[in-house]
């Protein structure tokens, strides 16, 4: 079993897991804090978001390696949920976290995890592209000093790039002195540990600049006073919980899309596909979890969960490490964290996001085709643009719509002979049904409404020379047929009928037959003109062919 200690705790992994532990959780401290104050809430309901919230979750995630934290998707959604109209704002915070997580957790046990399976590999691979692409552009503004003004990532890009004159040179130099740290000690044997050391240095290089030049480099201490101890449980308020519903299911929504892309981005431990109905309970745990202890909403965090792959985390203990270094560092050492500076912290997430991109992914959907790849293309611009749930939404739509019109030109008609020795030959069906003789028809292709039109267009025109013909239309292999091409069936038999010819079905499926009943066919040519297969291959067939032949007086 996936939850049993002993799959958690190996002396082999130990020394990575506890790597890996303690630069998720080091970095997690800032990071918390900087979700909170994007809320609009008190920072340190992000700072227990991140710490209770991931213990929580991964308990039961079965994706090892999901960092549940608070997203700034979740954090935006939050800020427009007017907790400030509430008689106790901080409690309709920690009872909307509850709240969240319980519906999450009902759609783990009702195994809303089968909807996940609906969303296109194109879509999820454009969304955990561009959330990476999101991660580094969310950044720009820590990294150059220059607070940049826009409705979205990319149009702050934009606005950072047309005042390079305002970036901050003491800021640059912090950020680009940890990226370049990173990217030196990474293949090293220093590893991933030189995620932190390069947050150490930048922060030192910072506080150095701050006593020398006149544009001081940002530090935490400049933005929230980080605090020393843990919160008390608190119980959430029954009587907010109808004012937070709303909110509640859009957290919902968000939490478990971008569970789904961690799921699909983050490789498991095993390297087996993610359970989606677990990680679900996983995040719904988690929200309960943190909102008990005065957290706010958290799901599903991708910059968090490639951090702690790419720290060498094997295991799920890398989570609970990392919890545990988050509560040492809040009780010991919260004056140091206070000094970390935000271009380093920028340089790494930045470096974070970089590595989150996956250009084999990307070349794998774009080999598969240009419907694919339009859909992947559509997904990553519309989440650079607009908040990440309808991105996702319209994805999936695009992608629902442009696959049934794929599907409905898939749709092809062959002619089969069947010659005296028993075997079956295929050919193009004739433009015009032949006169006295026996012409036999399969269809190939997923016969739904969309594809009828194509279906109707592929059958031989009846002409007033297409006299005392039969055609059998083969459906064996179609296990469902909508009564639009029960219909296009119907008109193919009134025209055989006006020309003294006939239509025998044969069929299979037994839903197939009886959404022959139901459109009127069977009504129209007689139950004796349709023929129910069996698993003998050919056998209805055969049988209809052979009536076929006795009606034409072969």
């Amino acid at each position: 079993m996936a939850f049993h200690p002993r799959t958690w705790f190996s002396r082999k992994t130990l020394r990575k897991d506890a790597v890996a532990g303690v630069i998720l959780g080091i970095e997690a401290v800032p990071d918390g804090l900087a979700a909170g104050l994007l809320a609009g809430v008190n920072p340190l309901a992000g700072l227990y978001g991140y710490l209770f919230g991931m213990v929580g979750a991964a308990a039961l995630t079965s994706s090892a390696f999901m960092a549940v934290q608070a997203t700034s998707a979740m954090a935006l959604v939050v800020s427009d949920a007017q907790l400030g109209t509430l008689p106790n704002p901080d409690r309709g915070l920690f009872t909307l976290a509850i709240l969240t997580g319980i519906i999450m957790v009902v759609a783990g046990l009702l195994r809303g995890g089968r909807l996940i399976s609906f969303v296109p590999t194109a879509v999820m691979t454009g969304f955990v592209t561009a959330i990476g692409v999101n991660i580094v552009l969310g950044q720009l503004s820590n990294f150059t000093g220059y607070q940049a003004q826009g409705p979205n990532r990319l149009l702050k890009t934009i606005d950072v790039f047309l005042h390079i004159g305002q970036w901050s040179i003491p800021s640059l130099v912090v950020g680009a002195i940890s990226v370049l740290v990173i990217v030196v000690l990474l293949p090293t044997r220093v590893g991933s540990m030189g995620l932190v050391i390069a947050v150490i240095l930048g922060s030192l290089v910072a506080v150095v600049l701050n006593t020398w030049v006149g544009s001081p480099v940002v530090l935490l201490r400049d933005i929230v006073e980080v605090p020393r101890g843990l919160p008390a449980p608190v119980l959430p308020s029954i009587a907010d919980a109808p004012a937070l519903l709303i909110p509640a299911l859009s957290l919902t929504f968000i939490g478990l899309v971008q569970g789904a892309a961690v799921s699909a981005g983050i490789p498991t431990a095993d390297g087996k596909r993610a359970d989606a109905n677990r990680d679900f309970l996983g995040q719904g745990l988690g929200n309960v979890v943190s909102g008990l202890f005065q957290g706010m909403p958290v799901g599903g965090s991708m910059s968090g969960s490639s951090l702690i792959v790419q720290a060498g985390a094997k295991t799920r203990l890398s989570l609970f490490i990392a919890g545990a270094v988050m509560a040492v560092v809040v009780f010991l050492a919260a004056d140091l964290v206070s000094f970390v500076a935000m271009p380093a912290l920028a340089g790494l997430l930045m470096v974070v996001g970089w590595r989150a991109v996956k250009p084999s992914r990307i070349y794998s959907v774009v080999k598969s085709g240009a419907l694919p790849t339009a859909i992947m293309g559509v997904t990553f611009g519309l989440t650079l643009i607009i908040p990440l749930q309808f991105a996702v939404l319209v994805g999936v739509g695009l992608g629902v719509i442009l696959y049934v019109a794929e599907q409905s030109n898939s749709v092809r008609v062959r002619a089969v002979h069947l010659a005296d020795d028993g075997r079956m030959r295929e050919s193009d069906p004739p433009a015009v049904v032949p006169p006295r003789e026996v012409l036999v028809l399969q269809p190939y292709g997923s016969l739904f409404f969309a594809s009828a039109p194509v279906f109707e267009r592929q059958l031989p025109d009846v002409s007033r020379e297409s006299s005392g013909a039969v055609v059998i239309v083969r459906l064996r292999g179609t296990d469902e047929i909508g009564l639009s091409h029960v219909e296009v069936l119907r008109r193919f038999a009134h025209e055989l009928r006006d020309a003294d010819s006939s239509l025998k079905v044969v069929a299979s499926e037994e839903r197939v037959v009886s959404h022959l009943a139901a459109g009127g066919l069977t009504a129209d040519i007689g139950e004796g003109n349709v023929y129910r297969g069996s698993e003998w291959v050919g056998e209805g067939l055969r049988r209809a062919y052979a009536d076929a032949l006795t009606e034409i007086g072969d």
